[in-house]
């Protein structure tokens, strides 16, 4: 079976390939790669958006850069394949394979993997941010013409060509109720096929131990847009620091409050400085710490490290941060939004609490901390959930079961 995927970045083992640097993000593609080749007779062929065109192989699979809608045109007719897979509807290379792939008559064989709906998530953007911070620019933001409310618009101008890409082809693939609703409001002709997702190597290694966590420590893997919450996790965490004087508040990015960098300073965007105002207002200088970017297996020590993971989101369809967090066992606090019920129990695996409401997030991490006892429940109960649906063999499965479909009856009969 002949399959190209359009991905939206490069897999770090053509990163390797290429001697570029390895990407932070994708890794749950490249460990869904690496299944898919090595279950057996299979001709994969990786695309991604690159500065020029570029082609080679790994020992694995095909590769093509590509730097415009050209190039994805001809990729598609040179490959002929069975199944055209794309990932993500929120990217203009999306829209122009979805359109090359239509041209060429191979509608009936490509498939949407569904990631986030930005024309939806564009409604949730803001996530209680005050009027003013919508506008407010910070220096940089004046120089590359940007806002809080220009990054939504850039969403809900993605999502125009985001409808075009779901009314151009006739299957995607998703995980949860959210979006399935979404996809069907948009193109109710749509198939559906549901696949979980495969996580990244380094979590199915690691389990986090409540002795060797860092009590009273909060970990946050995302915060450097609003739709993230951010700001409404410092909120809560002014209440958690009431209780807990020693807690401390963990998250990915450049370091916001480093005070002796001064081109650093002119690089915020002025949600970046919000970020500032409120950890000084709750005072939490001393609270919070930022890692900077972290790699695979970083990510996943600071993880385990974790007492308590939380996901403030406004809106998600299944985040992988959660699902790295409950099947290493983290105790978890994540906003009811989206299709995160799809992957998570309330009062089973963690807590789950309204999100524009940071005092039920703030009481539900003080209760974590509290009992010893509770976060081993939620922890081991989380491992066993997320062991069903992040299983790589049984999702693996699912993946060519669909690509089978899709390609007219095509399987691989070693899966």
């Amino acid at each position: 079976m002949k399959i190209l995927w359009i991905c939206n970045a490069i897999l770090p083992q053509i990163a390797q390939k290429l001697q570029a640097p390895a990407p932070l993000g994708g890794g749950w593609m490249a460990a869904l790669a690496k299944d898919i080749v090595a279950s057996g007779n299979v001709d994969m062929t990786v695309c991604f958006p690159h500065n020029s065109f570029v082609q080679g192989e790994t020992d694995e699979m095909k590769y093509f850069g590509f730097d415009g809608e050209n190039t994805i045109y001809n990729i598609i007719k040179k490959e002929n394949p069975d199944v055209v897979h794309i990932f993500g509807t929120e990217y203009m290379h999306s829209y122009y394979a979805a359109k090359a792939a239509s041209d060429l008559g191979l509608s009936e064989k490509t498939v949407v993997n569904i990631q986030g709906i930005v024309s939806f998530a564009a409604k949730h953007y803001f996530c209680g941010v005050p009027t003013y911070v919508k506008y407010a620019r910070s220096l940089r933001d004046i120089i590359k013409h940007e806002s809080i409310n220009k990054a939504k618009k850039s969403f809900e101008k993605r999502g125009i060509f985001e409808r075009k890409v779901l009314n151009m082809v006739q299957h995607v693939i998703g995980r949860t109720d959210w979006d399935y609703a979404c996809t069907r409001q948009i193109n109710p002709s749509l198939k559906y096929h549901l696949c979980n997702e495969t996580l990244r190597d380094a979590f199915y290694e690691n389990e986090w131990d409540i002795e060797k966590c860092e009590k009273h420590s909060v970990f946050v893997s995302q915060c450097n847009y609003s739709l993230k919450g951010f700001h409404r996790v410092l909120e809560a965490m002014e209440t958690v620091v009431k209780r807990y004087p020693d807690a401390k508040l963990y998250t990915t990015g450049r370091n916001l409050l480093n005070k002796n960098d001064f081109m650093s300073k002119l690089k915020l965007t002025y949600y970046e400085v919000y970020l500032k105002k409120l950890i000084k207002k709750y005072n939490l200088e001393k609270n919070v710490v930022f890692t900077g970017p972290l790699d695979e297996n970083a990510m996943c020590e600071r993880y385990v490290k974790s007492h308590v993971f939380v996901l403030s989101s406004s809106v998600e369809n299944s985040p992988n941060s959660l699902g790295e967090a409950m099947i290493l066992g983290v105790p978890t606090v994540t906003s009811d939004v989206g299709g995160v019920k799809a992957l998570f129990n309330h009062n089973e695996d963690g807590f789950m609490y309204q999100a524009d409401a940071p005092y039920m997030l703030a009481e539900n991490i003080c209760k974590i901390f509290a009992s010893d006892e509770l976060a081993k429940i939620f922890s081991e109960n989380a491992k066993k959930h997320a062991k069903t649906i992040h299983n790589r063999k049984n999702n693996l499965k699912t993946m060519f079961k669909i690509y089978g479909e899709i390609a007219g009856g095509k399987t691989n009969e070693t899966v």
